[in-house]
């Protein structure tokens, strides 16, 4: 694995640590192919649930600037690279959402306008208090529009138009508020919070969550029939899996599961 991003396995937890601090791990060519090999791996490994984080004085400060200038050289202008690289980064968010194992985003600083998107898409997220959230592109002219989709998705639509006009930067409090982040926590607690979670996470019969994962994501843009019709797919394949007969008879029998999984 590449080391601009760090694996590392604990007890069922997976942890991504994005390692290039001198861009503010910024969403780079070189980010993105090494974020999305990590995800494949993760995908067909044991792993039941992912943390990520970061180094740094960020989490993620977005597109790599500097690398969008210089594809501006190009004798389009840019056009064909700046779709690629949106394709790409739109291609590794569908990896987070599409993964088996809930993704827990661990935010010790700024996330800003594609690394805000990255907090965004992850299934679940813990914020150091000190953690800032923008999608402040609009203050150098660049409205943030891919980062608008998984923010619309997470926020009220109203709170995402103020962020996404005004380039105000919300602190980690009204980002739970608003539910971008699942809590604020003490900057010295984060890294304990966070794991917790994930540990919680990990207790549970993993296949059951990757099945309730693939069908949260999977009913909730859909038409509320369509929907449920979806979640009694779910359901009716959780329960036939033995591990969920177990589940279910030792809680009858008011004793603890003897799980395979």
């Amino acid at each position: 694995m590449s080391d601009m991003v760090l694996r590392s396995d604990t007890d069922g937890i997976a942890t991504l640590t994005l390692n290039d601090p001198d861009t503010l791990n910024s969403l780079s060519d070189a980010m993105l192919a090494a974020l999305s090999r990590a995800l494949a791996d993760i995908a067909e490994s044991d792993a039941r649930v992912v943390i990520l984080r970061a180094e740094g004085n960020a989490f993620c400060a977005g597109h790599n600037l500097r690398e969008m200038q210089a594809m501006r050289q190009a004798e389009d202008g840019g056009g064909a690279r700046f779709a690629d690289l949106f394709d790409r980064c739109a291609a590794v968010m569908a990896q987070i959402t599409q993964l088996p194992q809930p993704v827990i985003a661990q935010v010790h600083a700024l996330a800003t306008a594609a690394g805000c998107q990255l907090v965004a898409t992850c299934d679940m997220a813990v914020a150091a208090e000190s953690a800032r959230f923008g999608v402040n592109g609009v203050n150098i002219g660049l409205f943030c529009s891919t980062p608008m989709v998984a923010l619309t998705r997470n926020i009220p639509r109203k709170h995402a138009m103020e962020m996404l006009t005004t380039g105000t930067f919300i602190d980690a409090a009204r980002a739970a508020g608003l539910g971008l982040v699942n809590r604020a926590v003490p900057d010295g607690a984060l890294e304990e919070e966070t794991r917790a979670l994930a540990a919680t996470v990990a207790s549970k019969l993993s296949r059951a969550v990757r099945i309730g994962k693939g069908a949260f994501h999977a009913q909730a843009d859909l038409p509320v029939a369509e929907a449920y019709a979806l979640a009694r797919d779910a359901m009716v394949a959780n329960l036939s899996e033995a591990d969920t007969a177990e589940g279910i008879q030792a809680f009858l029998e008011k004793r603890a599961p003897g799980w395979t999984q």
